[in-house]
């Protein structure tokens, strides 16, 4: 099944509390990955009444969406929304809320409460506005996600955070919920959650692919600043990493 979780933690320079999770295959990352994301949700119904995800978005969990959408959960008990979006019209195919309606809110998981970040009606409302509107919808949220997926890219930004934005260092002292960020690395200005709000969650899981993040991540575990690298933000607190070649 999974590669020995000590030679991993050996290999690298793990903090503690942060766990690394190798795979042999996308198919058994996605299996492993996919029955640790149902068994939190359904501890969070049983013990709430309701459990509260947000996943990231891009190509990397398409197929974690494929898997749970099949899976038998109280989903009518669910709250979905997101770590970030780019501020595109929902029929954009660049459009994270657009991935989760067509990968995810479908057969049994159609029954789950979705709260996207950025709404087509955004394009024409202040940037200000933009955030108090996302913030109102964000209070529907119970103060403590059950579980943020994150992903990484390999400048180290995770959710929308960038290092290469100018908003960056607001969006990492903010007291609110969400900030807007414009990347010069990356296309589209990002609607994204803050530390603030990521970081209330019970559990969090950083969920990578390839060689070149596990790059990034040895990157990330050395000394460094969390502005150059704010995946460090995250890899500072417990933390599971699933990862696959």
């Amino acid at each position: 099944m999974s590669i020995n979780d000590m030679t991993a933690h050996n290999e690298l320079p793990l903090p503690e509390g942060v766990r690394l999770r190798c795979f042999n295959s996308r198919e058994e990352q996605t299996v492993a990955l996919a029955e640790e994301v149902m068994a939190i949700l359904q501890s969070g119904i049983k013990a709430q009444g309701r459990a509260a995800v947000a996943f990231s978005g891009g190509r990397t969990p398409i197929p974690l969406f494929q898997q749970l959408r099949t899976e038998d959960l109280n989903w009518a008990a669910t709250q979905i929304t997101l770590a970030d979006d780019r501020c595109l019209p929902l029929a954009s195919p660049d459009s994270n809320a657009g991935l989760i309606t067509q990968q995810l809110l479908q057969e049994k998981a159609a029954a789950a409460e979705f709260i996207p970040l950025w709404l087509d009606r955004y394009d024409a409302l202040s940037h200000d506005a933009i955030l108090a509107d996302c913030q109102a919808r964000l209070d529907a949220l119970p103060e403590l996600f059950d579980l943020v997926i994150l992903g990484m890219g390999n400048d180290g930004h995770t959710a929308s955070l960038f290092p290469c934005s100018d908003e960056l260092d607001g969006a990492l002292t903010t007291q609110q919920d969400c900030a807007l960020l414009q990347p010069t690395t990356a296309p589209w200005q990002r609607l994204t959650l803050t530390p603030h709000r990521l970081l209330r969650s019970r559990q969090h899981i950083l969920h990578l692919c390839g060689e070149d993040k596990l790059n990034t991540l040895t990157q990330a575990l050395q000394p460094g600043t969390q502005r150059d690298m704010p995946i460090r933000i995250f890899l500072s607190q417990p933390l599971t990493i699933y990862w696959n070649p």
